[in-house]
């Protein structure tokens, strides 16, 4: 196509182009931590029943980031399948609102594949959260849905310890969608319109590793690191919804340390 085709195009979509997209904050690090402990009590033959207190920090140690609690039953059908739901609730703190309490319900299925002494699995995981606290509807989804992905390679030719290394992705798929008009000379937005809970996008890219260490039949410890990229829309309106104050993408590389303990029974 020729250049002086593509001019009108240009123009038409010259208004769209220059609708508020936001804008991208500095790269921010953080180091986290995370421990556990998980009970796990089989009920029948691939049927189990586990419930778990995690409890979170960030800032470098200096802040508790939540704690957390969940009950959760999952079911091996086969060989390579396995499902499971979950309900958690978590209080976790806000910078500037406190302490913010949430419930949350979870369903995955994970379909794996063995080769020799080798594991594959694609874990799929949705999740609804509700957020209790009060909060501005114009900024923030009361009920968000996420989906989180995960492809898992763990290899099991030890007889006590099996180490593993994964990549995920969250998928957020109702967040606050908006439009208005930027004036870069001013900083400043005009036309703001609240556009529903229609905006999709990938919020977090994970990488991790880590080995499960089974001390004996009933106690086993799990060691691992998390590397996460997380890249948060933060819209900034007031409580009316008729002006956008701010949007912008913070991003921010944490690196998180955990060690969970597990008692089966």
């Amino acid at each position: 196509m020729k250049t002086s085709y593509l001019l009108p195009f240009v123009l038409l979509l010259a208004p769209v182009l220059t609708r508020a997209q936001g804008t991208v904050g500095d790269m921010e690090t953080d180091f986290a931590t995370r421990t556990s402990v998980t009970l796990d009590k089989k009920l029948a033959k691939g049927l189990h029943l586990t419930a778990e207190y995690q409890l979170r920090t960030e800032n470098a140690l200096s802040k508790i980031d939540r704690h957390q609690a969940s009950l959760g039953l999952s079911y091996k059908f086969n060989d390579w399948l396995k499902g499971g739901l979950e309900y958690t609730f978590f209080d976790r703190y806000g910078t500037n609102a406190g302490w913010q309490p949430r419930h949350r319900a979870s369903a995955f299925l994970t379909f794996g594949y063995r080769a020799g002494d080798w594991r594959f699995s694609l874990r799929e995981m949705v999740q609804l959260t509700h957020k209790a606290e009060d909060l501005n509807i114009y900024q923030e989804n009361r009920n968000p849905i996420t989906l989180k992905s995960r492809f898992k390679i763990q290899y099991k030719g030890f007889a006590a310890v099996e180490p593993y290394v994964f990549f995920e992705l969250k998928n957020v798929f109702n967040d606050p969608a908006c439009s208005a008009t930027y004036n870069s000379a001013t900083g400043t937005y005009t036309d703001y319109s609240f556009n529903g809970y229609t905006d999709t996008y990938i919020n977090r890219y994970r990488g991790g590793l880590g080995l499960e260490w089974k001390l004996s039949r009933m106690h086993s410890l799990e060691l691992y690191g998390l590397l996460d990229y997380c890249n948060d829309k933060n819209i900034d309106t007031n409580k009316e919804g008729t002006k956008l104050k701010s949007l912008t993408w913070d991003r921010t590389l944490r690196t998180t340390v955990g060690v969970g303990y597990k008692f089966s029974f």
